[in-house]
Parts: C-alpha cells; structure tokens; sequence
C-alpha cells in the first residue's frame, strides 16, 4: 500500500512539474514559431503555435544589414566576456576586503556601499562622470559604467565568505601567505558557487545593455547587437506606418520583433545550463551567513 501511495504521489509530482516546464517553455516557443510567420497569418490570426504559412522574411530583414550585424555580435561578445571577468574581479576583491575582520572601518565602508543601492546621483552627474573619464566613443565606454559596481553582488559575495571558516585566514597567515594570495587561492576557489552566480547576472546585465550605447556612443562600429537591433526594430515600425497609395508597406513589423528576441536571447540560454548547478546554491548560501 506504502509503495502504491509513494507511487502515485511520484507521479503526480513529475506530472506536475512536466506541465510547469511546458508553461514556462510556451512563451519561448510561441516567440521563435512567430518570427517564423506569416506576417498576413499574424495580422489575421493573431499568435499562434500554427500559423498559416511559414517564412524567412523577418530573418532575412533583420540580416539585411550585412556584415554590420555579425559585427555587432562581435561587439556584445566582447564586451560582455571583458566586462564579466572585470567586474567578476572588482566585486570580489571588494567582497574580500569587507569579509576580512582585521580590516579597519570595514563596516563604514559597507554601509558607503550599501547607500549606493539605495540613492542615485542621477543621469547628468552620470554622464559627466563618464566623460571626465574619457568613457566616449570607445569600446571601454560600453564596459566600465556598469563595473563600477554592482552592490548587490558584492555583498552575496561577502556573505558567502562570512560563511567561511575563520580559521582559513588564519592559517594561511601563519604560514606566511599575503591577503593576495589568500583571495585567489583560498576564498576565490571556494566560492565558486556564489562567484558563478554574479557571473550569470554580469553577462546578463552586459548582454542585454543598451542604454550606453545610446548615450556614450555614437561610432556604428561600436553598437551592441541589442542597440543595433532596437534601431532596426525602430525603423521597421517607422516604415510599416508609412502609405503607398490605398496599401501599407508590407514590412513583418511583428515576426520581426519576435525574431530579434529570438536572436538576443539565444546566447544567453546557451550560457545558463554551464552555471546552473552552481546558480541555486549561490543565491541561498550567499544571501544568508553560517
């Protein structure tokens, strides 16, 4: 009886969470069918799973652009491997700093941090900032606003190393280790789990970013895919708008849409299965200490 009751009780379970990864798996699947539709079908039929007719013309809109938008990829991928590792680098150092007890005015310090989450100087003394420091019309300018830093992750890092033995320090001193060495060799790999989940909100953050482009940027070589996609979303839209006569131009403003989703956030579904065994223990373990 106890293993027919365990029995039912899996199924109902599994069944449970099959139809849960359906649901969240739909609007997925509801995006790549669409930018592969008809745009007359979408018009007529709304979404659908099966559309009328299928076709490549929101694709081929979209890759119009030639070379100009592989280069773009090229841009994204750069910045976004360049800035992760950077601000990988700079949140844990700083987490390090504040998780070490013989640090002096280590909790002043994470209270000017933790000000930062809670007030904004603002867009102008943003942009200021940004140009005194030469961040204009370089690639740098697509990096460094969004390293400098993220308090947040810095403190999931800390709390993570508070959770650490003390004694680690402690006997890596003794045996004449500088503070250096401790971090890369001791902290650093054991934090792995934490560390891969920030690294997961970086490239998130960097891959989707859009808005320095828009305000530090103004060279075409240095757009992002998400920009350069945004400007071709806008222009689509522009141009649907405009009359021929008694028609409308015949532009697949909507599977277009649906096909630069599709297109941005390929990259990143590939990049989470590599940190999902590290993501949930990340978050629990950093977010509360011991």
């Amino acid at each position: 009886m106890n293993r027919r009751r365990i029995s039912i009780a899996s199924v109902c379970i599994y069944l449970f969470l099959a139809l849960f990864s359906l649901f969240c798996l739909f609007p997925m699947v509801l995006t790549i069918v669409v930018s592969f539709s008809d745009e007359n079908s979408i018009t007529k039929n709304g979404y659908s799973l099966f559309p009328d007719r299928l076709t490549l013309d929101a694709y081929r809109l979209v890759f119009s652009q030639g070379g100009t938008i592989f280069h773009a990829y090229f841009i994204s991928a750069v910045v976004t491997i360049g800035g992760t590792f950077l601000a990988l680098l700079v949140t844990s150092m700083a987490a390090y700093t504040l998780s070490n007890k013989t640090v002096k005015y280590r909790n002043v310090l994470a209270l000017y941090f933790f000000i930062t989450t809670l007030f904004s100087a603002g867009l102008v003394p943003w942009y200021l900032m940004c140009q005194k420091l030469g961040l204009l019309e370089n690639i740098w300018s697509l990096i460094v606003p969004n390293l400098l830093f993220s308090a947040f992750n810095m403190f999931l890092v800390r709390n993570f190393m508070d959770s650490l033995p003390g004694e680690l320090r402690e006997s890596a001193y003794v045996d004449g280790a500088n503070d250096l060495r401790i971090a890369f060799q001791i902290y650093l790999p054991l934090c792995l789990p934490v560390l891969a989940t920030i690294c997961l909100f970086y490239a998130l953050g960097y891959w989707n970013d859009w808005f320095n482009a828009i305000m530090l940027v103004s060279n075409k070589e240095l757009y992002p895919i998400q920009y350069l996609l945004l400007q071709i979303k806008s222009n689509i839209d522009a141009l649907s708008m405009i009359p021929t006569g008694t028609q409308m131009v015949a532009i697949p403003s909507e599977s277009t849409k649906m096909a630069t989703v599709a297109l941005t956030v390929g990259p990143i579904v590939l990049l989470y299965p590599f940190l999902q065994r590290y993501f949930v223990k990340g978050l629990i373990v950093g977010s509360v200490k011991g």
